[in-house]
Parts: structure tokens; C-alpha cells; sequence
């Protein structure tokens, strides 16, 4: 299913861990083919200035300038670790609890490739994405800036979004992992939020990357 491209959160570590840990597995041609046309759909609304993209360092004046309002659509374990206090939250991806013999065997394969080392869940896009958009946000005309870890998984909501009959939408340009720890005035959750992505062993690694950076500086 396409919907598995979305755990690749790997750019954020990438940042700080170099091959082999790094290394992701191949998504499958079918995730390739939905990708290429929900990422080509939000490329062509950013490019024709339908969508707005904003870097994190100028969400917050953009929010309070321009009115808009931060969509958070992060699954809820990410959302959990750390957010934006006041955004709103509606998923866009949801864990996919089916049971039957394919997808357990589907569910065993992603965590080997990927659930161990992300921490991330094997999901499903969620069904209900515009109607529960549509439960906590006043109306379409509404200004809303789209927000995930990376950038993708929102641009893929911004498209079905954008599709959906909302049309003041702004895009969070490399997500949450671009931001730093002044670009929000209040974040809540006990991990930072650049970080909120990275789960699994990655999460260790990233720590202990960290706390040698912390050392080596003192020194």
C-alpha cells in the first residue's frame, strides 16, 4: 500500500548518524505511484501560489500576521512526544488494526524494515481525514497551515485538503524536524519538537549521538 511511504523519517537522524544507520528500505512501486501524485499535486499548488509554503522559523508571525491557523496531522503517537500548544490535531495517517493473515504478514515485514528501527506504527491513511477536519475547523474559508515531521505526509494532506474545498492553505516547509526551539512560543510534550519523528532504536542512537556532542563541546 502507498500509505507506508509516510514512515520514512529518517532525514531528520540523517542529520546526525551517517550509513549504514541511515539506510531505509525500498518502498514498493505502488507507494512510488501514490507519492509521485499526491507530492505532484501539492508541487503544483505551491508552484502556482494556491498554496502558501512557510518555513517554521516564520510560522508564528505568519500565524498571528496573517491568521492562520497550525494543522497538526501527525499521527498521535508523534503528536504525543511533542506539539505546538493550540494547534489542532486531526490525523492523517491512523494505525491499521486489521487482523487478517495478509496484513499481520504485511505488519511483521514493516516492522522488521521499519518499526524497529523508527518506532512508527504500520497505518493506513485515515477515512475520516476531511470530515474531522471539517469538525474542528469553523469552515473552508478557514486559514490553515498544514504541519507534519517532515513536510510529506502534509503535503499530501495539503492536496487532499486543497481538494476538499479549502483554499487558504499554507504548507509547513520541512515540518516540524526544520524547526528550532525559538520558532514555536509554546511547545508541550516531553521530547523536543524536531525531534517528535525519530522513535525505535533511532531514538537511542540520536540520544547518544547527543549527549557525545554535549561532552565533546564542554571538552
Amino acid at each position: 500500500m502507498a500509505i507506508q511511504l509516510k514512515h520514512h523519517h529518517t532525514s531528520t537522524l540523517n542529520k546526525h548518524l551517517q550509513p549504514p544507520f541511515s539506510a531505509a528500505p525500498q518502498p514498493r512501486s505502488a507507494s512510488l505511484r501514490v507519492h509521485a501524485v499526491l507530492g505532484g499535486r501539492a508541487q503544483e499548488l505551491i508552484k502556482s501560489g494556491a498554496v502558501t509554503p512557510i518555513p517554521p522559523k516564520d510560522a508564528a508571525s505568519q500565524m498571528q500576521s496573517q491568521g492562520y491557523t497550525l494543522l497538526d496531522i501527525r499521527p498521535e503517537w508523534e503528536r504525543e512526544k511533542a506539539r505546538v500548544s493550540g494547534s489542532l490535531h486531526v490525523p492523517l495517517f491512523i494505525e491499521d488494526k486489521d487482523t487478517s493473515p495478509i496484513t499481520l504478514l504485511k505488519k511483521w515485514v514493516h516492522f522488521g524494515y521499519i518499526g524497529l528501527w523508527t518506532g512508527q506504527y504500520f497505518t493506513m491513511i485515515n477515512p475520516d481525514f476531511l470530515e474531522q477536519v471539517g469538525n474542528v475547523v469553523p469552515g473552508k474559508d478557514s486559514k490553515l497551515l498544514v504541519a507534519c515531521g517532515e513536510g510529506l505526509r502534509s503535503s499530501m494532506a495539503v492536496a487532499k485538503l486543497y481538494k476538499g474545498g479549502y483554499k487558504k492553505l499554507g504548507w509547513l516547509a520541512g515540518g516540524f524536524n526544520r524547526s528550532t526551539e525559538d520558532d514555536f512560543e509554546r511547545v508541550e510534550g516531553p521530547e523536543k519538537l524536531q525531534y517528535a519523528a525519530i522513535g525505535g532504536a533511532s531514538y537511542y542512537f540520536l540520544k547518544l549521538l547527543l549527549i557525545l556532542q554535549a561532552v565533546g563541546k564542554k571538552t
